[in-house]
């Protein structure tokens, strides 16, 4: 796993393309997502599991989108830094940075924790 592949993740992140994204976590993957009743959020293990969970954010957020994203990887462990923004369905929006925390064994991810700046939803504008 490198920064140039960590780079074509969020591309499919991007492009809300399940299969591609999946390719690069391992079957008994866990991910950490950024709220939840837990500690760490709400965590997710397996990869059905996991698909699910990112699909659902792109059916409430059919604008997900992680910009300005970079990596970098060191051994077994890696970092992305991203700005993520979508669009809920009652029109408010939410525009924050985060990062993720990976693990990675065998050229695959099996640990993705999600942190985020907790700010405001942004309201909807009127239109004119």
């Amino acid at each position: 796993m490198t920064a140039e592949d960590l780079a074509k993740l969020f591309d499919a992140f991007n492009r809300h393309d399940i299969d591609n994204v999946m390719a690069f976590f391992a079957a008994d993957c866990v991910f950490n997502a950024v709220a939840g009743p837990e500690a760490c959020g709400k965590r997710i293990a397996g990869a059905e599991a996991i698909a699910d969970a990112f699909s659902g954010v792109w059916t409430a957020m059919r604008d997900a989108h992680w910009d300005h994203h970079s990596h970098f990887v060191h051994g077994d462990r890696a970092v992305s830094e991203w700005t993520f923004s979508g669009t809920n369905e009652d029109g408010t929006r939410i525009v924050a940075e985060g990062c993720d925390l990976f693990t990675l064994r065998d050229g695959k991810i099996v640990r993705k924790q999600a942190f985020r700046k907790n700010r405001p939803l942004i309201e909807p504008q009127p239109r004119y």
